[in-house]
């Protein structure tokens, strides 16, 4: 049976070699590979940067430091609902992304080199819309560049690192936000414990319960999903 099944879904077989470059096309070829080699090697801090998840994650994780929990929720738990809160948020620049660019380049109709550029126009408006113009500004005034005239003129490689530290701003802000109230909670209970004498006691193992009690009385997970997500839509 075994050998029927063999016979009539034949597999495919895959040849890997290294030779010398016969032609300049086989010298383009290669340096193509090379290419998507190193852009598949450099997806993850692509996806980290040039997305929503920078933000999730940070925000997720100042929650679980406010809570004072220690690695609850442990760090695969908060890096994969960052993970799908990113796909969430870029679900539309992923579509524009797929329709505008992949299924042109498939289809034969776009080469290589205009289906990035068409790739990265959604991906840029993104960027743009949650990017301060204070630190667009900055990073192309330290470039020595013109300013320039739209944002067609802003290069790609100028405008990740604003983007990315206008992401950071926006986290610690709704990372002060949140630790504000759990604050107030153990300077409650240092004081308590203070004014009854007990020193030696420490208040964030007092506290802990008191914090976990009023998350989960406020929701605090869908409160904190929440304005994540308001903040991009």
């Amino acid at each position: 049976m075994g050998i029927l099944l063999q016979a009539q879904l034949p597999l495919p077989r895959i040849d890997l070699g290294i030779g010398i470059a016969e032609s300049p096309a086989d010298v383009a070829v290669t340096l193509q590979i090379l290419l998507l080699l190193t852009i598949l090697t450099l997806a993850p801090a692509i996806l980290i940067l040039m997305t929503s998840f920078t933000r999730s994650v940070i925000v997720l994780s100042f929650i679980r430091n406010a809570l004072a929990t220690n690695q609850m929720p442990p760090n695969q738990v908060i890096v994969g609902l960052a993970l799908f809160l990113t796909f969430f948020v870029m679900a539309p620049v992923f579509g524009a992304v797929y329709q505008d660019a992949v299924v042109p380049f498939m289809d034969g109709d776009l080469d290589t080199e205009t289906a990035l550029e068409v790739a990265l126009e959604p991906i840029r408006e993104f960027m743009f819309t949650h990017t301060r113009e204070r630190d667009l500004a900055m990073l192309i005034e330290a470039s020595g560049g013109a300013p320039p005239d739209d944002r067609a003129d802003v290069p790609t490689l100028t405008l990740i690192p604003a983007f990315v530290i206008s992401e950071l701003k926006t986290a610690f802000q709704l990372g002060f936000v949140i630790f504000v109230p759990f604050l107030v909670i153990d300077m409650i209970v240092a004081s308590t414990l203070m004014a009854m004498g007990m020193m030696m006691l420490p208040p964030v193992m007092i506290s802990l319960p008191f914090k976990i009690l009023l998350f989960v009385l406020v929701d605090g997970w869908h409160l904190v999903v929440r304005s994540l997500l308001m903040s991009y839509f």
